[in-house]
C-alpha cells in the first residue's frame, strides 16, 4: 500500500500534466511559454505546475487566492521530496 501511494505522489501529477497538454495544448502553451520552465516544472515541481495551470486565467494570469493554491502545490512538492527521509529516520539508526 505504501508503494502505491508513493507511485501516485510521484507519477500522478506528471500523468495529469501530460493529459492536460493533450486535451488543451493552447492553454498549456499560453500559461507556460518557455521550454525550460515547462521541463523544470514537469521534472522538479509537478504539483506546483499543475496548481499554476489550474488557477491561470488568460485575461489576468494568476492573482489573489490563486497564489495561495500555487504555494500549496509547492508545499506538496517539497513534502513529497522530504517526507521519505523523515519517515525512514528510525531505520537508518539500525544500520550503525
Amino acid at each position: 500500500m505504501c508503494c502505491l501511494v508513493t507511485i501516485l505522489v510521484f507519477l500522478g501529477p506528471r500523468f495529469a500534466l501530460v493529459a492536460w497538454y493533450f486535451m488543451d495544448p493552447a492553454r498549456f502553451n499560453a500559461a507556460i511559454n518557455s521550454l525550460l520552465l515547462s521541463c523544470c516544472g514537469f521534472f522538479l515541481l509537478p504539483w506546483t505546475m499543475l496548481a499554476y495551470l489550474a488557477v491561470w486565467s488568460a485575461e489576468i494570469g494568476v492573482t489573489g487566492f490563486g497564489w495561495v493554491i500555487v504555494a500549496f502545490g509547492f508545499f506538496i512538492d517539497i513534502s513529497a521530496y522530504s517526507g521519505g527521509g523523515y519517515s525512514n529516520r528510525e531505520r537508518i539508526r539500525t544500520y550503525y
